[in-house]
């Protein structure tokens, strides 16, 4: 299974604005890994298809973002394959919005689950 040649992998600057948003969210420099995901560009699909993908961990959470075509992105966060979220939009058709969305349904899950967890 290859990248379908219309999917582009990610540039410097989206690379630049990903580590931006995220030294913005958590005050340092995280590390962001290039990987490739599998994923169904359509209902309909029965195949996957193989995306570029951004993942990277923090506060005790998994994240990756996929591009799903020439400007399309999708994004999820995770605590375990059990505790799953994404962030209530299917798909973004610009990156920043995708980002940003993605770090504030991450910080809003993560106070909750510290309100939840109560002091420690």
């Amino acid at each position: 299974m290859s990248i379908p040649a219309s999917i582009p992998g990610f540039s410097e600057s989206d690379l630049a604005l990903t580590h931006a948003y995220l030294k913005e969210r958590f005050g340092k420099e995280i590390e962001v890994q290039e990987v490739e995901t599998e994923v169904r560009l359509s209902q309909g699909d029965r195949e996957l298809a193989l995306c570029p993908a951004l993942y990277w961990k923090e506060d005790g959470c998994a994240f990756v973002l996929s591009r799903t075509g020439l400007a399309t992105y999708r994004a999820m966060f995770f605590y375990s394959v059990k505790d799953r979220f994404g962030t209530g939009q299917e798909e973004y058709d610009n990156l920043g919005d995708c980002l940003i969305t993605l770090l504030k349904v991450q910080e809003d899950a993560h106070a909750r689950r510290a309100a939840e967890s109560g002091p420690r």
